[in-house]
C-alpha cells in the first residue's frame, strides 16, 4: 500500500470501510468456495469411476452370468471334463472376475481424501477473523474512545 493510498483511506468514511471490508470478505469466502469445489471434483471423478466399477460388476453378474456360464460349462465339458467339474470352473473364474474388479473399485475408494487445503485455508481464515479488534475512532472533538472486545 503506498503512502497515497494510506492518506486516501484515512479520509475514507466508515460507510465507505465497511463496505470495503464487506467487499473483501466476500471474495475471500468466495475464493474459498471456489478451491473446496475444485479439490472436491477430484475426488468426485475418482468416486465415480470406482461407483462405475462396481456397477460394471453388478451387470456382469446379473445379466451376463448365467447365459454364459451355461455356455461355458458345456465348453469345457466338451473337452473331456465331467459337467459338475465343467460348471465349477466356470464359476470359479467368474468369483476371480468380481474380486479383481472389488479391488479395483476399493483402490479408487482408497484415492479419495478430504479437502486438506480448503479446510486449512478455511482455519486460518477463522484465526484471523477472531483475532481482529475493533480499531479506536476519533470523536468529533478529537478525542479517541477504546473500544475493548
Amino acid at each position: 500500500m503506498s503512502a497515497a493510498d494510506e492518506i486516501e483511506g484515512a479520509s475514507r468514511s466508515l460507510g465507505q470501510l465497511v463496505a470495503s471490508a464487506t467487499a473483501e470478505m466476500s471474495a475471500l469466502v468466495h475464493d474459498e468456495i471456489a478451491l473446496a469445489k475444485a479439490e472436491i471434483r477430484q475426488d468426485v471423478k475418482r468416486v465415480g469411476l470406482g461407483s462405475g466399477a462396481i456397477a460394471g460388476a453388478a451387470g456382469l453378474a446379473f445379466f451376463a452370468l448365467p447365459m454364459f456360464s451355461m455356455a461355458a460349462a458345456y465348453g469345457v465339458h466338451a473337452l473331456g471334463l465331467g459337467l459338475g467339474w465343467s460348471f465349477l470352473i466356470v464359476g470359479g473364474a467368474y468369483v476371480v472376475i468380481a474380486m479383481v474388479l472389488g479391488l479395483f473399485a476399493r483402490a479408487k475408494f482408497k484415492k479419495v481424501k478430504k479437502p486438506v487445503r480448503s479446510i486449512a485455508s478455511a482455519k486460518q481464515t477463522a484465526a484471523v477473523l477472531q483475532s481482529v479488534k475493533p480499531h479506536p475512532r476519533p470523536l468529533e472533538s478529537g478525542n479517541t474512545v477504546d473500544l475493548k472486545v
